[in-house]
């Protein structure tokens, strides 16, 4: 197993191989699925399958065995190997070898367990790896208050999320996050035939962090309208283009550059809270994310430097990470660094929402279906196409003010695409 840039085990869903197969380099071995994502596992060298070493549902790290690979050399690149050799004047001696070298390579290096960095804290010791850290970081845990069920009482993953729902489950007074009672669980058979789905991980650990995110951060929502009318006629009219590019324009693209160029001006909206609550961090650069639902949950790719580039770049971008997002191919970086997302329900239909902070960003826009209404202009009524918006953002960083504005420029935009030129 190669270096996944996944801190810890991550487990098999798929094995693309057997005993017997003839492979080629970058051939997809298996697939793994992390907390977050699926991702690929391609073969670095040819040859044909000895022996599989894993398989589904196999928990595995970097320099697990995948499998026994019989490789052949060609003779050119044995000679070429060779000749570099006898170059060496450092070289003690060489070795022969035959024209064709049937050899049995198992993919693997010694495995390097995950090293269990152990630090004082005021309460004792904390037994813990980097990912279980990484973890406990991003659902604002104290690893000091978790009892550890593993090997020597060392934190795993599991006595995280357990800590977090105990403590979402307290009663008021208990001293837990919030103050709800426990729902109790009803045997609902009694009622009519049942059936137990199981979640994935990628639910399990949305409803974790939105849980949070909710009962943490104090909500504003802002709402507004935008007039896309000439928005929409503007992007009809690059129908042909969009062909000659091999690509479609959606509104989507429009919408974020409309949002980087708020962002530029209202920064106040680029910000982390700093978990001492002493202090902001500025973002000086705009990535931003956009909601895109899968059958296994809700992940967030992020299109980064949004300000400087171009619609149809963004267009691209934004088909390609979609796309990734939807076969579970997108990897880890591509949801990293957002510092604003967007949450569209597109053609799906509704008048509004209100969409929940995806911290430690600080707001989030939701779009609802545009729809064809009466507007008062000029004296009279005209049809216009009127796309529901709403802004959500953290009222401990961003002021009622603050809200206002950026939605008012918001719209101002999108009403007058020209102004994003200015």
């Amino acid at each position: 197993m190669p270096d996944l840039g996944e801190e810890g085990d991550v487990e098999v869903i798929e094995v693309h191989i057997s005993v017997g197969d003839e492979i080629s380099v970058d051939d997809s071995l298996i697939t793994l699925e992390s907390d977050k994502a699926a991702m690929d596992v391609p073969s670095p060298l040819a040859g044909k399958i000895q022996d599989v070493k894993i398989v589904v549902g196999d928990k595995v790290g970097q320099g697990a065995p995948i499998l026994e690979l019989l490789v052949l050399v060609d003779s050119k690149s044995v000679a070429d190997s060779e000749n570099s050799e006898a170059e060496k004047d450092s070289a003690p001696s060489q070795k022969s070898v035959p024209e064709e070298i049937p050899r049995s390579n198992e993919v693997t290096s010694a495995a390097t367990p995950e090293t269990a960095a152990t630090i004082p804290a005021e309460k004792g010791e904390v037994y813990a790896g980097p990912a279980v850290r990484k973890l406990a970081r991003e659902l604002g845990v104290t690893l000091t208050q978790v009892q550890g069920t593993g090997s020597k009482h060392r934190i795993i993953k599991e006595d995280i999320h357990n800590f977090v729902k105990t403590r979402l489950n307290l009663p008021q007074g208990t001293g837990g996050a919030v103050g709800f009672s426990p729902v109790a669980d009803i045997d609902f058979s009694q009622f009519g035939e049942i059936e137990q789905v199981q979640l994935s991980k990628l639910h399990k650990l949305t409803a974790v962090i939105m849980h949070r995110n909710w009962s943490v951060v104090p909500h504003v929502a802002q709402f507004n309208h935008a007039d896309i009318t000439e928005l929409e006629s503007f992007r009809a009219e690059q129908k042909a283009e969009a062909e000659k590019r091999d690509t479609r324009l959606t509104f989507l693209p429009f919408l974020l550059k409309a949002c980087s160029k708020v962002l530029q001006e209202y920064p106040q909206f680029n910000v982390s809270l700093h978990s001492s609550g002493e202090y902001l961090i500025q973002k000086k650069y705009i990535h931003i994310g956009v909601a895109v639902a899968t059958k296994a949950g809700l992940v967030v790719p992020v299109i980064r430097d949004v300000d400087n580039k171009t619609i149809w770049e963004l267009s691209t971008e934004l088909i390609e990470l979609t796309e990734k997002a939807k076969q579970r191919r997108i990897s880890k970086d591509d949801m990293q660094g957002a510092c604003f997302t967007i949450s569209s329900l597109g053609a799906i239909g509704g008048t509004g929402f209100i969409p929940i902070v995806n911290a430690p960003e600080v707001a989030i826009l939701g779009v609802a279906k545009a729809e064809i209404k009466p507007v008062y202009i000029n004296n009279e009524l005209v049809p216009r196409k009127m796309l529901p918006l709403t802004l959500s953002y953290d009222h401990r960083a961003v002021n009622g003010v603050d809200g206002g504005l950026f939605a008012s420029l918001l719209v101002k935009l999108l009403e007058d695409i020209r102004l994003l030129l200015l």
